[in-house]
């Protein structure tokens, strides 16, 4: 947090040559900026991958860049992320963009295929970079208060939802398994294709009730973290400050990003995606899902040569690096109806929202400190952040309970955490609405 802020501060006081955005700086990028609108509002854009994925980069990495520097909104709101979506449904709102700009932004996000794209490389490369230790002798363990955040998320938002006049059914499916999801790339966006397989109704419909749980999720996670750090100063038994539990401490590895690795690390990834297609057609899951157990148990049982991980790694932060805002814009676009989010906010709707944030901070203590985790640090790991925004919520999170050195553990949340939730669904949606 403190860098964010220090970022904002030079900002504020550098002048504007020195500024950069997508690391370019800011006139270069104003010159390309004014470039792309020339051709927009001229009808010259080119069609296709080349107008839609500039246009997606550029204003969405300049909505990113001000979300980033936004107090309120980079602080509590998970910054540029949610401004890039919420950005670029505004636009659309209030017709700002030409329609052939907003067309084709939709048909490369769906028909074009980069939404999946994406997340084949986020899947992959996640969890092939990680160190295998993280999931076999940690994630074992760490597998129980998971699954606790996951129940107790659920009973509690049932239990208000209940008292609230709001359906079990929809606290769960619609509200409490999306903030468990791990985020927009690796959570809401996939979820919403899973319902709309499993549900009938277009993706737009369900990420437009989605997302606001998402945004509330992630402010209620950062300022419980805040509470329990608090609480842990007054209460030290219950917390390790810092440490999950005695004697273990995981690093996880990273290397220098290697250009020729990254073919590498682009096949692998439509591969495995690919692969998830094919047993998607004998095995009734989501292919998502088929996709991250082919690629978690692959890793696990040491079956992919390590160059291959280096390669799948460096090809998800290049990906990561370069395209979430232009993502995200996208989202915004193509799968987010401002008129539908306005709608969905209600007391009933943020009420549950808290609950289902508070229901997995207590689960995910709990259970913890059942297994030998200290109960705050197994909160906030396991709890809080599988309700936040994914990484920039977990930055959040754990800067707000000042714990950054939790962060191995909180990608095991976000990452894991979210395939557990992408897996839940395809199996529990079916039950309730069949």
């Amino acid at each position: 947090m403190s860098d964010s802020t220090s970022s904002a501060t030079a900002s504020a006081t550098v002048p504007a040559s020195s500024l950069r955005i997508f690391n370019i700086p800011l006139p270069v990028f104003a010159v390309v900026a004014v470039v792309m609108a020339i051709a927009m509002y001229m009808g010259v854009l080119p069609t296709g991958m080349i107008g839609a994925l500039l246009v997606m980069m550029v204003i969405g990495e300049l909505l990113g860049f001000i979300g980033d520097h936004m107090p309120i909104v980079k602080t509590y709101l998970g910054g540029g992320a949610i401004l890039a979506i919420f950005g670029a449904a505004t636009m659309v709102y209030f017709n700002v963009l030409p329609e052939t700009v907003t067309t084709g932004v939709t048909s490369f996000m769906k028909g074009g295929g980069f939404l999946n794209f994406y997340i084949a490389a986020l899947i992959t490369g996640s969890i092939l970079g990680m160190d295998s230790r993280i999931l076999v002798k940690v994630g074992t363990r760490f597998a129980l208060p998971l699954l606790a955040a996951v129940l107790f998320a659920c009973l509690f938002a049932i239990a208000v939802g209940m008292v609230m006049g709001f359906s079990p059914q929809d606290a769960v499916v619609v509200i409490t398994l999306p903030i468990m999801g791990g985020g927009m790339g690796a959570g809401a966006v996939p979820m919403s294709q899973i319902y709309e397989q499993l549900l009938g109704q277009p993706a737009s419909y369900y990420i437009s009730i989605l997302v606001p749980a998402l945004a509330l999720g992630n402010v209620f996670a950062i300022i419980i973290a805040g509470l329990l750090n608090g609480l842990a100063n007054r209460m030290p038994s219950l917390s390790g400050n810092g440490q999950m539990m005695p004697g273990v401490e995981i690093e996880e590895k990273t290397t220098p990003v290697d250009i020729s690795k990254l073919g590498i690390g682009l096949v692998i990834a439509l591969s495995f995606f690919t692969a998830g297609q094919i047993l998607g057609e004998f095995i009734p899951l989501h292919p998502y899902a088929l996709m991250i157990v082919l690629v978690a148990a692959m890793k696990i049982t040491n079956l992919v040569p390590e160059f291959i991980n280096d390669a799948a790694a460096h090809w998800f932060r290049f990906v990561a690096k370069n395209w979430t805002f232009a993502l995200l814009f996208g989202i915004g676009i193509a799968y987010t109806d401002l008129g539908q989010v306005i709608d969905a906010i209600s007391i009933t709707y943020v009420m549950i929202v808290f609950a289902v944030v508070a229901g997995a901070a207590f689960g995910a203590g709990l259970l913890g400190k059942l297994v030998g985790f200290y109960p705050i640090e197994a909160a906030i790991t396991a709890g809080l952040c599988m309700a936040n925004m994914g990484g920039t919520g977990d930055v959040a999170v754990l800067s707000a309970a000042k714990r950054m050195q939790l962060m191995p553990f909180a990608q095991i949340s976000s990452r894991l955490g979210g395939a557990l939730i992408l897996l839940i669904s395809s199996l529990v949606v079916p039950m309730f609405f069949t």
